[in-house]
């Protein structure tokens, strides 16, 4: 989705014509991207006539080039568009705290449910998963797998047929259990076009159960279509906001969030991917960033931070260069596990302010084989005793043998690791004598 634009900029920033034609032909690319994400051609149009308004009334301060101010007036542009500065609340203002999920059938509501439910784990919040889609007969059994998945307790009754009473003991029974964050997912079993019966149906639970908020979910393959559901689910509740689904698998997501955007309604969370940790906390800004290319390196801290190692691996790089201990296998096991838990390479590489800019990209080809080796390197060192974890120094070659044969890789790839290993630590060691280099030279005055 509007992947274009991140060619429009670095042709923009480092092309040779002159600074109105170069204008020109970004605004022309801007609107075809727009149009193509499924853009409502009116919200294209005023876009374009304040950055063109802007331009004229407005001059760039002396210290920024007039390019990268023209960038600038862009990416506030395409901020307001997909919502602008609004931030909204994620942290539960009172406990218990009691949500509750609608959506139209297929909108990824169940799965969007386990995204939740982990998000809040992750905060430190007792999360608790009720399953009131009476409708879906396969609905409860999903959760049920997520929950278990997750490590979060799921209440269900697979025999019943009335997601009003399944939703009050679903609370009641969360409630008696001492939860902290209560999440109820209803059923979907309307389609877009019936939002009026999705709406009452909602107003019926809500009596029942008096959620604190409810998220209505969709998805983002809709389009500008999401326009009609958003508005009228946003004037049918005061407590809700919105969490957009399949944000990174349709070419109509820009359609979608400027959409809801324009009813006002409050987009909180997107999913953008297929894996239950696949849920971010939505920014316009953010998001514009990236899809300019000028990256997201908030969204790759606040990812660490959820695999709950970031602070971990931070303290032990900070020890390993003051000198005081050293970087161990199972540290890099612990490096490796929360890159991957961030999720494909390529899409970590796209939150790196800056990347798109390089004359040479890694290839699809380059990320497969990085990831594949980090597959292989787990395996390995899944393979290992703590003793060798702990001090690669003992693994001779007949421990190589036996890695390997236990790993279901090669003799060649254990070495390779090694290598690696060793290479960390040789570089922690160049970083503090250089550290303790600046540290002498401050000491004696010289600069």
């Amino acid at each position: 989705m509007l992947d274009s634009l991140k060619d429009s900029v670095r042709k923009f920033l480092t092309g040779s014509n002159v600074y109105e034609k170069s204008v020109e032909d970004f605004i022309k690319d801007l609107q075809k991207a727009l149009i193509s994400a499924d853009v409502q051609v009116k919200l294209v149009a005023q876009l374009t006539e304040r950055i063109r308004s802007r331009l004229r009334e407005e001059r760039p301060p002396s210290a920024i080039e007039r390019r990268e101010w023209f960038i600038k007036v862009v990416y506030d542009e395409l901020s307001a568009l997909f919502g602008g500065d609004v931030r909204p609340f994620v942290n539960p203002p009172k406990l218990p705290y009691v949500i509750m999920l609608v959506g139209v059938q297929g909108s990824g509501k169940t799965t969007s449910a386990g995204k939740l439910a982990l998000f809040y784990k992750r905060r430190g919040y007792k999360v608790f998963l009720v399953g009131a889609d009476t409708y879906r007969p396969a609905a409860l059994e999903q959760l049920t797998q997520i929950g278990r998945q997750i490590g979060v307790p799921v209440y269900g009754e697979p025999d019943s047929k009335d997601p009003v009473a399944v939703s009050s003991k679903g609370k009641e029974r969360a409630l008696r259990e001492r939860a902290e964050v209560v999440i109820i997912d209803t059923a979907g079993r309307h389609g877009y076009g019936e939002e009026q019966q999705l709406l009452e149906e909602m107003k019926s639970i809500s009596n029942a159960v008096s959620p604190d908020e409810v998220i209505l979910v969709m998805d983002a393959s809709i389009g500008q279509k999401a326009f009609d559901l958003a508005s009228k689910f946003n004037q049918a509740t005061k407590i809700g906001s919105i969490l957009l689904t399949k944000l990174d698998g349709t070419a109509k997501g820009g359609g979608a969030l400027s959409a809801i955007a324009a009813t006002g309604a409050i987009i909180k969370f997107v999913g953008t991917g297929e894996k239950v940790e696949d849920l971010e906390i939505f920014n316009s800004r953010r998001f514009v960033s990236r899809i300019l290319g000028m990256g997201d390196l908030e969204a790759i801290l606040e990812k660490l931070r959820a695999t709950g190692e970031l602070d971990e691996v931070q303290k032990k790089m900070e020890e390993a260069m003051s000198g005081r201990t050293k970087i161990t296998l199972r540290d890099i096991y612990k490096q490796i596990n929360a890159i991957r838990k961030m999720g494909p390479l390529s899409k970590v590489l796209q939150m790196i302010p800056g990347l798109n800019m390089l004359p040479k990209l890694p290839t699809q080809e380059d990320l497969k084989m990085t990831e594949e080796r980090m597959r292989r390197w787990l395996a390995i060192m899944n393979s290992m005793t703590y003793k060798e974890l702990d001090d690669p120094s003992v693994i001779d070659k007949s421990r190589i043998r036996r890695i390997a044969k236990g790993s279901g890789t090669t003799p060649e790839d254990i070495r390779e690791l090694l290598n690696h290993y060793e290479m960390i630590n040789k570089m922690l060691k160049t970083m503090k004598r250089r550290k303790d280099l600046g540290k002498l030279f401050g000491q004696t005055g010289v600069e």
